[in-house]
């Protein structure tokens, strides 16, 4: 369903994606809950400090990576972070202490995300470079369909606050993701991985314009990501007062553009329309519609839906494209550069949540809402500054 002519490498694609999408299922399981669930620890407004705290720790895992995968190959590494996350996701169905539960939830943090650049890895190397759209775009759609399939499923799961049952699914949903990684996968020809020199790297970055612009935009769009993660579920649950089965549902409408326009926007860039383009249009969808949801304060099911779902339709313009400019401008061998712009993600799980917490004490709750739109806003003068890559 992948590329329309069978081969060995159309194969692997459909591998990797399938491995994408199982792996994303599991992760995304807990995603929206984890910081309601959290918050019974820390409180609502320390919260956001586990997430930077695991966030460091991913960053910093990040940079020793590239010995590891040196080591033992990125094959054997994606199946040790996963067994390890396997481990953690059962202690959080288990335990239900404080202590235990933030050191848990700081080891899944780094695992889904050191494992995200593992499957980038797979992904490098079966793709053809006049294609990146196209297989990127189709990587994408697979992988977001969890991120539609997970919500509705955790709405149904967690019927009256029993987060164990979404930790003890996920970790169950891991299972066939090793086994897929272990049975196809072995197979991985791993390169030479260079030593990744954060220094020297920066600079690289730096001096090339174009992939600075594009770092700078996926931090954006990361960062929002971030921030609507954590505090989207806490505001409709806590605030609007929405039930859990009314945020499934809405999650899972809401996260349907990543499905539906993703791949033909991937194609487009490929053949008529530059990235830069839809990158920015992207940026003024995603910063106007996040401003107006601190204005709306009925507990409207519809009316959220509807722009909950215009904010992902402009974030998922955003998301294949960087992704789209990134690959075709970097090889499999450059694997310092690709390793930075993953650690963007975390990077941006550091600093939006410490952004909020520095807000909150000044400001209401809804309106952080507002200000994240207009953070979004400071993305144009990147994206607009691109070379489109046709």
């Amino acid at each position: 369903i992948l590329i329309s002519m069978p081969s060995q490498k159309s194969y692997n694609v459909f591998t990797v994606s399938i491995l994408g999408f199982l792996f994303t299922l599991h992760a995304v399981f807990p995603a929206y809950i984890s910081s309601t669930f959290l918050a019974q620890f820390t409180g609502e407004e320390s919260v956001g400090l586990v997430y930077s705290v695991s966030a460091i720790l991913a960053i910093v895992s990040f940079f020793g990576l590239y010995r590891v995968l040196n080591r033992i190959g990125n094959y054997r590494t994606a199946l040790l972070l996963m067994s390890l996350e396997f481990i953690a996701l059962i202690g959080l169905s288990v335990f239900n202490s404080g202590w235990l539960v933030i050191p848990l939830f700081a080891i899944i943090f780094v695992a889904v995300a050191l494992v995200g650049f593992n499957i980038d890895l797979f992904l490098e190397e079966v793709s053809n470079e006049k294609a990146t759209g196209k297989i990127r775009g189709q990587f994408l759609t697979v992988v977001n369909i969890a991120w539609i399939v997970a919500p509705i499923l955790t709405s149904m799961i967690m019927t009256n606050g029993d987060y164990w049952k979404i930790y003890l699914t996920a970790a169950i949903v891991l299972l066939p993701t090793i086994y897929l990684t272990h049975h196809n996968l072995r197979g991985f020809i791993d390169p030479k991985y260079p030593k990744i020199n954060l220094k020297t790297t920066i600079r690289q970055i730096k001096s090339d314009t174009n992939i600075f612009g594009v770092f700078v935009v996926s931090f954006l769009m990361q960062f929002f990501f971030a921030w609507m993660v954590i505090y989207t579920p806490l505001y409709l649950h806590d605030h609007i007062h929405f039930s859990w089965k009314e945020i499934g549902t809405m999650f899972s409408i809401m996260l349907l553009p990543f499905v539906f326009i993703e791949l033909p926007l991937g194609r487009l860039a490929d053949s008529r329309f530059g990235e830069k383009e839809i990158m920015s249009i992207g940026l003024i969808i995603v910063a106007l519609s996040t401003a107006m949801m601190s204005f709306v304060v009925d507990a409207n099911v519809v009316l959220w839906t509807a722009l909950l779902f215009t904010t992902r339709g402009g974030a998922a313009m955003i998301e294949i494209m960087t992704e789209t400019n990134f690959f075709k401008k970097i090889s499999l061998t450059q694997a310092n550069i690709t390793s930075v712009f993953r650690a963007v993600r975390p990077l941006a799980n550091v600093v939006s949540p410490i952004i909020a917490i520095l807000l909150l004490p000044i400001i209401s709750f809804k309106f952080i809402f507002a200000v994240l739109g207009l953070i979004m806003f400071l993305g144009l003068r990147y994206s607009l500054a691109l070379e489109d890559t046709r």
